[in-house]
């Protein structure tokens, strides 16, 4: 049944020409380490948008496409040096932004268009064109910081649209929500003092970057409870996170009360991902989208922006990433998950919490209940 929600789908064909050469996963290639394209390669990517051209499911979308981002907008989170840096490489061939986060030549140009578009999205949500969006950015952002890359991440998307959204339209509370599997450390120390600025991880726990998104991680200063870390135990299936949204996500959203809701989208906890030891199936991801849609319908008007992150398996993403399309439009594509029948549904832990994946999230709970009316 048609619904009155106008969802945006953003994207560039020159996401897709970013280019971070060739290494081993994430190791340049090396003595014993055969040359392949790396697992942040366009291919994750550019199939969301083939399967959503060849479902047809994209004529339920209004398709828009991104401006870049002006330095004084990227400026606001990152330092003029390294915004040069980045330039003054990209202009001589490439190099690599820190944190093994390569890239070629042209490649700055590009990044000022993926953080663009999140800032695009961010304007035809506030302005009421579209009600929420999904915008494919790459380079993604969420490891970057003020003045150095990493993961991949050039400049920090998530953190850039939010730091617009507050200065364009006067918002006091923004809530982001980041699922990727590894921890949103560039966006956490974006607002780790910012009592106005709601910052959510969910992630593997002790993955990367290295002692990164623990419990007591909660924020300082006047933002103090105003970070949340949920890490989860290696394995962590449907339940396990369904279980975090219902037990520490929503509720403590409630009270938090957005104006507008940023999502850190990484579809990198799937069952199939090289960087990863997830279990969540695609179904999983648009029952979180769906969640988040109705928190949003209560307290914003239903604006969500979404940015893509991470997310390795080129088979199994593109049908992740579709299902929290569906979420956020509300109409559903009627494209069966081809993997489930074959093997996940097999897998017989993957709609079951664990009592040790409990603890750890009961864990979370108690830290935060210094903050937040957690029952």
């Amino acid at each position: 049944m048609e619904t009155k929600t106008k969802t945006a789908f953003l994207y560039d064909e020159r996401y897709f020409w970013h280019d971070t050469g060739s290494s081993v996963l994430f190791f340049p290639p090396g003595e014993f380490l055969q040359p392949d394209g790396t697992a942040e390669s366009p291919e994750s990517k550019r199939r969301v948008k083939n399967l959503l051209e060849m479902s047809s499911y994209i004529k339920h979308l209004e398709i828009m496409h991104p401006r870049a981002a002006t330095k004084e907008e990227v400026g606001a989170f990152h330092t003029t040096a390294y915004i040069e840096r980045i330039k003054t490489m990209s202009d001589n061939g490439g190099g690599d932004a820190g944190g093994y986060t390569p890239f070629g030549r042209g490649s700055y140009e590009i990044a000022m268009l993926s953080a663009g578009g999140a800032i695009t999205a961010v304007d035809a949500v506030m302005r009421g064109e579209v009600t929420n969006a999904y915008v494919l950015t790459r380079p993604p952002g969420h490891h970057a910081e003020a003045d150095s890359g990493a993961g991949y991440c050039i400049f920090n998307n998530v953190a850039v649209a939010s730091h617009y959204a507050r200065k364009q339209y006067g918002i006091t509370r923004i809530m982001i929500l980041d699922w990727d599997v590894h921890h949103g450390n560039g966006t956490e120390d974006a607002f780790y003092s910012d009592p106005n600025t709601l910052f959510i991880s969910l992630h593997q726990e002790n993955n990367f970057p290295n002692d990164r998104g623990y419990a007591e991680h909660i924020g300082e200063g006047a933002g103090k409870g105003y970070t949340v870390n949920v890490p989860l135990p290696v394995g962590t299936s449907n339940a396990g996170y369904l279980y975090a949204f219902d037990r520490v996500v929503l509720p403590i959203a409630e009270q938090f009360k957005p104006e507008l809701i940023l999502i850190s989208a990484g579809q990198d906890p799937n069952c199939y991902d090289p960087l990863a030891r997830m279990m969540v199936t695609a179904d999983c991801f648009g029952e979180m989208m769906k969640r988040i849609k109705q928190l949003a319908e209560r307290h914003c008007d239903g604006r969500v922006v979404a940015c893509h992150e991470g997310g390795y398996s080129t088979a199994y993403v593109p049908f992740c990433t579709l299902r929290v399309i569906e979420a956020l439009r509300g109409i559903e594509s009627g494209i069966e998950d081809p993997f489930w029948a074959i093997t996940l549904k097999n897998m017989p832990r993957i709609n079951q919490l664990l009592p040790h994946q409990e603890e750890q999230i009961e864990q979370v709970a108690k830290v935060q209940s210094a903050y937040w009316k957690l029952t």
